[in-house]
């Protein structure tokens, strides 16, 4: 594209963000030093913003880069609130791989983990990040009851509640045969939702009353065992119409990570309940879900910490 186009792009982009690649060979689980990291606009992939190389940990420095102004987060707006960047990383022996719309927030740190293999003739990854769900066009949320029923019939699994080391994500609708399973750390698949979920530009305690609702859905999903239940090999779904988003290879934002490592054992329960909630909620926007918790309800009430919207609920 010309360079008008590169203006055009940079108009709304008044605010900064910060942003750090951490590379690691996928096969070993080891840091990449030495990867070549080049960081352009989405929308203007031939432009270099910036040029780096990984260190002897897999990392680049945080790199301050352009984004829309943080008001366009804090409330319902026409603009879009994230900037989105094109991630190429190249690296002797391993094949090259590219994160097309890497997010990223004003005054908010973006880490995009990037996981390389060993070079293959030919092979080439491409990760496509979609739009963040307050943003675009996604399914609604099918009503399901928040506490599943216990009988005799030997269908819940665990009699107690655990909270796993990993899940099992199926990145499609619970009946899409070629959508592929990803075996995902617990604290990991909680941090890629919230990140896809919510904007890291809210109060924290706004934060974590949306990751007790992520994480109480989740607990309930791995409780009941609902998937398997159905004959399904999977834990989760990334369906927004069943589930939660995650999304495949997307960035984490720090202040969301940070919330989930120190509340990742809570969950929210009812009194003589055991199972967690189902949480189901919405944005509260576009989606009207009557009794239900709203993600815009959530951020727009936060004198009152771990408001939850639900009449009864309390931490575990």
């Amino acid at each position: 594209m010309s360079q008008v186009s590169l203006k055009a792009m940079q108009k709304n982009q008044i605010d900064r963000g910060k942003m750090q690649i951490q590379v690691k060979n996928r096969i070993q689980n080891r840091p990449v030093s030495g990867a070549k990291i080049t960081i352009s606009y989405k929308g203007v992939p031939g432009e270099a913003l910036e040029e780096v190389e990984t260190d002897r940990n897999g990392q680049t420095d945080f790199l301050e880069l352009p984004t829309p102004p943080v008001e366009y987060s804090l409330q319902p707006s026409e603009e879009q609130p994230y900037s989105e960047y094109n991630v190429r990383v190249d690296a002797p022996g391993f094949e090259s791989v590219e994160v097309s719309g890497s997010e990223l927030l004003s005054g908010e740190t973006s880490i995009q983990q990037i996981a390389m293999e060993p070079s293959q003739e030919g092979k080439y990854e491409d990760i496509i990040i979609p739009d963040h769900t307050l943003w675009g066009n996604y399914p609604e949320k099918i009503p399901e009851d928040e506490i599943k029923p216990i009988d005799e019939s030997g269908e819940i699994v665990l009699s107690r509640v655990v909270i796993p080391e990993y899940v099992v994500v199926h990145d499609g609708a619970p009946a899409d045969s070629t959508a592929q399973n990803y075996y995902i750390r617990y604290r990991d698949y909680i941090k890629n939702v919230a990140s896809s979920e919510i904007y890291a530009t809210w109060p924290r305690e706004t934060i974590k009353a949306n990751v007790l609702a992520i994480m109480s859905f989740t607990l309930n999903r791995v409780y009941t065992e609902w998937y398997r239940n159905k004959g399904y090999d999977f834990t989760i779904t990334s369906s927004t119409a069943f589930d939660h988003k995650w999304i495949y290879g997307r960035n984490i934002f720090e202040s969301i990570s940070q919330v989930v490592d120190e509340i990742f054992e809570n969950y929210l329960s009812r009194p003589n309940v055991r199972q967690p909630i189902l949480t189901q909620y919405c944005d509260g926007q576009r989606v009207k879900c009557p009794n239900w918790m709203t993600k815009l309800q959530q951020h727009t009430n936060t004198g009152k910490p771990l408001n939850t919207g639900i009449p009864g609920a309390f931490y575990e």
